[in-house]
């Protein structure tokens, strides 16, 4: 059993230039490109007609509100209807359970956003000199419109933290700021080059539409999916709404007038992105959900066709923020607008774990199916129109992620035309399994121009999960929307492109099977499977037992009780010196060479059941090498040795690495291969330490000294 795994908190550039090229190269550039060109072509006649009715009919291009809200005419409908576009905050917001990825959070990971960038389109631009900002947002077009609603959905974002309760989510993320009125153009502009999330946390002013435009999947609906679906690692996260009380859609599908229901408009209706609506919540201390319930001016759903929607929660009540007043003003406020950014925000520093942990980012389809997996329930079991899946958390999904290949499934395949996929699971006794798939869909053919409730779906690429044990079937959730006040149901979903199954109490060996209907358009459909609560191995997370010594010339070879699936870490030194000297074993048996008689040694050990997760180390044992009397000492208190994190660069590198601070005198250094091998060793030299040997590839350095040991993951162009 071999790991390619990271061993400490780490500081890495997340985001950098060979990321953003590998993750551009996975892009239909060619798509993107004729994107582009049709988007810039549309958006020069769409201006020119506006302007022309707006003068004919009287309509004001820009206006701002008496509840602060911003308002501009963006388009015009095909019936001719304006479409103003509106800002979704009566006041702003902070998410919830992202800080426990912080270093001094429940995880204690030291993720905080470096080296990641977020993109931001709104009612003007973010007041980048803001003193929050430290020099990290920057202007991405020629707007030169500060606004009040940008710099607060920013400083959400990833303010510095400066006054304390105006700290941001990724409070050392970077920010692109631009306006909405180019969004499409920028925003696929921006994705082909590696984007990987945008925030739009603004919407269609719903009292300027007619009834039709509810819950409707629009030509700019299929623009934003059709961007998504050829830039496949990039996700917009968008507000659901204000609109829940407004009344403004009089023959609402589920035919629940002023309940709230069927008023989501535009981009809201996304199959491929994310909808935010908001929850009023209460997190304890543990990062547990004890409390949660939608806000009283949250947007609902339905789409019409069903589609499960809003798709996450989050915290949108009372949150303070940066202000554009001045560089050094705040404020208050409270609407969807900020529940969005702490949702992308939270998703930012998931990506950044998740390169830190495995070298790659997740598909925009992995992220969003990990968020919607692991999303805390409220009320009745399974999704609900009003807050989707739940309260996002991202401490359960970073605790998945880091599970990978132990108590998790992560799988990122594909699907041919009539193919199916499947794999068997075992569940320990009393466990509840978790299965979902999310898939990036293409853009449907389908428009709705003028009928009101128009139930076509839009799904194109129709996949199922399904699981089995023995003679029983167990299928996923799906929502009614012409009951929309109704509990979920499990069957045959047809209209998400996100499916789950849940079961209770599980025990034993589950089969997961995806398959798909229809026939499939490109004749493959690329899709995330997550699975949690299973047991991938039979390794148990404890420190290695049991230990016994036994002398042989100038060897010593250690023993101890064999942990099934366990790799172990076995550190051992001088007693004299201060650094360890590391190795890895997937046998429960080293051999200690080069050993001279009459001197004190001791090691200590450490059980990895993934690439991740770890036993705390033992106890350190010692001895005196004595040839073949050799025999353990009386086990020795734990000394206080430290893992301490660096900063290495460039990374990646092609000839040295070099480390940020001062470099401690014994400082010695362990370059180890993802088998788990020693590739290079030695004292680390002041000029860096050099790599122009190695294979291209990822690799661990270690880094020991006087003060700690300290590790971090490096790759070898």
């Amino acid at each position: 059993m071999c790991f390619s795994f990271i061993l400490c908190t780490v500081a890495l550039s997340a985001q950098n230039k060979t990321q953003k090229n590998k993750i551009a190269k996975a892009n239909n550039s060619t798509q993107l490109r004729k994107t582009v060109s049709k988007l810039e072509n549309q958006y020069a006649k769409k201006q020119q007609r506006i302007k022309t009715l707006a003068k004919q009919n009287g309509w004001k291009l820009k206006e701002e509100l008496q509840d602060g809200t911003f308002t501009e005419l963006l388009d015009v409908a095909e019936d001719g209807s304006p479409i103003y576009y509106t800002t979704f905050a009566d006041h702003v917001s902070v998410t919830s359970r992202a800080n426990s990825l912080y270093e001094d959070g429940l995880l204690h990971l030291g993720i905080t956003g470096k080296g990641m960038q977020v993109g931001v389109w709104d009612a003007g631009i973010a007041r980048d000199t803001h003193t929050e900002f430290d020099s990290r947002v920057t202007i991405a077009d020629n707007t030169t419109i500060i606004g009040t609603h940008p710099t607060m959905v920013m400083g959400t974002l990833l303010a510095s933290g400066k006054k304390s309760n105006a700290k941001g989510v990724a409070f050392e993320a970077t920010g692109i700021t631009s306006d909405w009125s180019r969004d499409k153009i920028e925003a696929t502009e921006a994705a082909a080059n590696g984007l990987l999330l945008s925030n739009h946390s603004y919407g269609i002013k719903t009292d300027r539409v007619p009834d039709w435009y509810f819950g409707s999947y629009l030509r700019v609906t299929k623009d934003w999916d059709n961007i998504m679906y050829n830039a496949p690692y990039y996700l917009m996260v968008t507000a659901a709404g204000n609109a829940q009380k407004s009344g403004n859609n009089s023959q609402p599908i589920a035919e629940a007038v002023g309940k709230g229901y069927d008023m989501l408009l535009g981009f809201a209706t996304c199959k491929n992105g994310i909808t935010v609506a908001a929850a009023d919540a209460k997190i304890n201390s543990n990062g547990d959900l004890t409390k949660a319930s939608v806000a009283s001016y949250s947007s609902f759903g339905p789409v019409d066709d069903g589609r499960i929607k809003p798709d996450i929660a989050g915290s949108g009540t009372n949150v303070f923020a940066a202000y554009s007043n001045s560089d050094t003003s705040y404020n208050s406020s409270t609407g969807t607008s900020m529940a969005t950014p702490g949702i992308t925000g939270s998703m930012l520093l998931l990506q950044q774990y998740h390169e830190k942990l495995y070298g790659t980012f997740m598909k925009a389809a992995t992220l969003k199916g990990l968020v919607l997996h692991t999303a805390d329930d409220v009320n009745e079991a399974g999704p609900d129109y009003q807050m989707g899946w739940g309260v996002m958390n991202t401490k359960r999904a970073a605790e998945v992620l880091s599970n990978k290949e132990y108590k998790s499934y992560i799988i990122e395949e594909s699907l041919s035309q009539g193919e199916t996929y499947s794999i068997t699971v075992t569940i320990p006794e009393g466990e509840q399994l978790f299965a979902s798939i999310s898939w990036t869909d293409p853009a449907s053919s389908f428009i709705n121009r003028d009928v009101v409730n128009n139930t076509q779906a839009a799904l194109v690429n129709d996949l199922d999960i399904r699981i089995s044990q023995n003679s029983g079937i167990y299928y996923p959730w799906k929502l009614s929307a012409a009951n929309a006040t109704q509990a979920a149901k499990k069957g045959d979903n047809k209209v998400d492109t996100f499916e789950r199954i849940d079961i209770n109490n599980a025990s034993g060996e589950y089969t997961i099977t995806i398959s798909h209907k229809g026939e499939l358009t490109n004749g493959l459909q690329n899709f995330s499977l997550i699975v949690s609560g299973v047991a991938v191995t039979e390794c148990s997370v404890t420190a290695p037992a049991n230990l016994k010594v036994e002398g042989n010339e100038d060897k010593a070879s250690l023993h101890w009780d064999a942990i099934p699936d366990g790799l172990y870490e076995i550190q051992y030194k001088e007693v004299k010196e201060s650094s360890w000297i590391t190795k890895y074993t997937n046998e429960n048996i080293f051999e200690m060479p080069d050993l001279e008689i009459g001197v004190s040694y001791e090691m200590r050990l450490r059980t990895f059941c993934n690439e991740n997760v770890a036993s705390e180390y033992s106890l350190v044992y010692s001895f005196t090498f004595n040839g073949e009397t050799t025999v353990l000492d009386e086990i020795l208190e734990a000394h206080s040795v430290h893992d301490l994190s660096i900063s290495i660069y460039p990374n990646p590198s092609t000839d040295i690495i070099k480390i940020n601070g001062k470099k401690e005198e014994d400082s010695h250094f362990q370059i180890i291969s993802t088998a788990g091998l020693e590739v290079e060793h030695g004292n680390v030299p002041e000029e860096g330490i050099p790599v122009s040997n190695l294979s291209s590839g990822m690799y661990i350095l270690v880094i020991d000294s006087s003060k700690g040991m300290s590790t971090t993951k490096f790759y070898k162009d």
